[in-house]
């Protein structure tokens, strides 16, 4: 009987067609003056897309990791809290946790600082924060974080998990502590388990970004959003932002897809 697969490795055929495609678009896109008006305007708001993505992204791990040593920890209460916390907020969908955020959360969070530093307020030492003084583009990255960072402690939870129990109590035995065993022993064999699906988190971010345009963060979306309300022209003006997500998120995980090779071919070695 013929095997089911081949040890060696399918041509990826599907990236020299969407490598080809990509290219006809670029060159369509830089000899047609409508589409290339259209691509620089909604180009414009990469930056903030970039910007709102690593940001949300950096503090949704640094969270989602503490959230996940919570709940691996020996405290029944640290451990309730963390699945409360988890649990609650991926119920939350990321759109209804974003206008949250921004028109309750905020105002609460103000209200809040406000009463806290109020002696500090009287003797002229700070002065009165205002709903206005927290901008929307820092309520939509917050809201992602949080969002985010309840998925991204499942990630990290499994992956500290998946190490053997035999090398953490070898690590114990040779009189390590716990920080030192979770630094030198625990978390360099669960980032080989963790990459792939934190990856995944990390290319989904990038999409779910386009959501702060409803609070009219000028990212991608909102760029093409006021373009396309302002000249009529969606079909071009969406198909020029689709095309530039498409150019962020497969590049990406091409670049991630390396990585996680790079790690296992180290690994093996």
């Amino acid at each position: 009987m013929a095997p089911l697969s081949s040890s060696k490795p399918d041509f990826p055929w599907w990236l020299a067609v969407a490598a080809v495609l990509a290219l006809a678009a670029a060159l369509f896109i830089a000899s047609s003056n409508l589409y290339a008006q259209v691509f620089a305007t909604v180009a414009k708001g990469i930056g903030v897309t970039i910007f709102v993505t690593v940001v949300a992204f950096a503090l949704a791990s640094a969270i989602g990791l503490g959230i996940a040593l919570m709940g691996l920890s020996g405290s029944r209460w640290l451990r309730q809290i963390a699945r409360f916390y988890v649990e609650i907020i991926r119920g939350v969908p990321i759109l209804v946790l974003l206008f949250w955020i921004a028109f309750a959360g905020a105002p609460a969070f103000v209200a809040a600082w406000n009463a806290l530093t109020a002696p500090l307020q009287s003797a002229g030492l700070f002065g009165e924060l205002l709903v206005r003084d927290v901008s929307l583009l820092w309520r939509a990255i917050m809201a992602l974080t949080i969002g985010y960072s309840a998925f991204i402690s499942e990630v990290f939870r499994a992956g500290i998990q998946a190490v053997e129990k035999g090398q953490i109590e070898a690590a114990k035995a040779l009189g390590l502590s716990r920080p030192q065993r979770f630094r030198l022993i625990v978390f360099p064999q669960a980032i080989r388990t963790i990459l792939p699906p934190l990856g995944n988190d990390f290319v989904a971010l990038v999409k779910d970004s386009s959501l702060v345009s409803v609070l009219g963060v000028a990212d991608i979306t909102q760029m093409g959003k006021v373009y396309a309300a302002g000249s009529f022209r969606f079909f071009e003006t969406y198909s020029i932002t689709a095309y530039i997500y498409l150019i962020l998120t497969v590049g990406l995980s091409l670049a991630l897809r390396a990585l996680e090779r790079r790690l296992r071919r180290q690994h093996e070695e």
